[in-house]
């Protein structure tokens, strides 16, 4: 779909200069003198490279809507990972470079993700919000620390390292940020 360059907003995809592109910042500009104008910085979701781009009001840009689709996550197949459609039972393959090495901990068997498509190919993958995991291994509870707001470090049952209460011990159950790799809670 066709729009015009000063309708562009954070957010949206653009297909330009051949590729896909997330808009990350959008400002409009009405000069005294002169046209209306955008400037734009995107981000290419393929290649990750950015973008800074100035469009007029006249130009017309692509705007591409990706299609959300719910997958479950099935298991580790080496250099890559296995995926299934969860409407069609299709499975898909995605390279753990593609997925990225800071995310693959959070995976667990089963979990729902949604995978952004575009005709058909795979463009980005959601994590879901926050996960359970256990905690592995920490330094013992210091009596009278509790109350002390500073955290201590702990390994989690996915092998990431994180900062933890110090009122809590090893085998216990926590809520973790999949994005910023901090502890929010005590699982329930």
């Amino acid at each position: 779909m066709k729009i015009n360059g000063n309708t562009i907003k954070p957010g949206m995809v653009l297909q330009h200069n051949g590729g896909l592109w997330v808009v990350t910042k959008a400002s409009h500009v009405k000069p005294g003198k002169g046209g209306a104008f955008a400037n734009v910085e995107a981000k290419n979701l393929e290649t990750g490279n950015k973008l800074n781009e100035r469009f007029r009001s006249e130009d017309k840009v692509e705007r591409v809507t990706l299609e959300q689709k719910d997958f479950s996550y099935l298991f580790d197949n080496g250099d890559s990972l296995v995926f299934m459609d969860d409407a069609t039972y299709e499975q898909i393959e995605l390279q753990k470079d593609w997925v990225g090495e800071e995310r693959i901990p959070y995976l667990q068997e089963g979990m729902k993700v949604v995978i952004e498509m575009h005709e058909e190919r795979p463009i980005g993958l959601e994590l879901p919000d926050q996960v359970v995991l256990e905690v592995a291994e920490t330094e013992p509870t210091v009596k009278g620390q509790t109350a002390s707001s500073s955290y201590k470090p702990a390994l989690a049952s996915n092998g990431v390292r994180i900062m933890i209460p110090p009122y809590m011990s090893a085998g216990e159950r926590i809520v973790v940020d999949t994005t910023s790799g901090e502890y929010v809670r005590r699982a329930e």
